[in-house]
């Protein structure tokens, strides 16, 4: 297995173990935490096992942070306007 990979499911645990955790602002401090650290590691895992493993990476990541992804398509849906 490799390093990214490695990267990519310690930070896959990491973040389910924080989810857990009862937060005063619903996990949103976390939540950019997570996606600060979280794409760096994409984009590791796509160079070295190839784009379809990185696509695969960032769904798994979106499915854990699925509110923050909610929210972003809420936002773009309201900039590009959707009558």
């Amino acid at each position: 297995m490799s390093t990214s990979l490695i990267m990519a499911l310690i930070w896959l645990v990491v973040a389910n173990v924080i989810g857990m955790f009862p937060s005063r602002d619903n996990h949103w401090r976390n939540a950019y935490m997570l996606i600060g650290v979280g794409m760096p590691i994409v984009g590791y895992v796509a160079w070295e096992n190839g784009v379809a493993i990185g696509v695969m990476m960032l769904l798994m990541g979106a499915w854990v942070l699925r509110w923050p992804v909610y929210y972003l398509g809420l936002w773009l849906r309201r900039i590009f306007g959707r009558k």
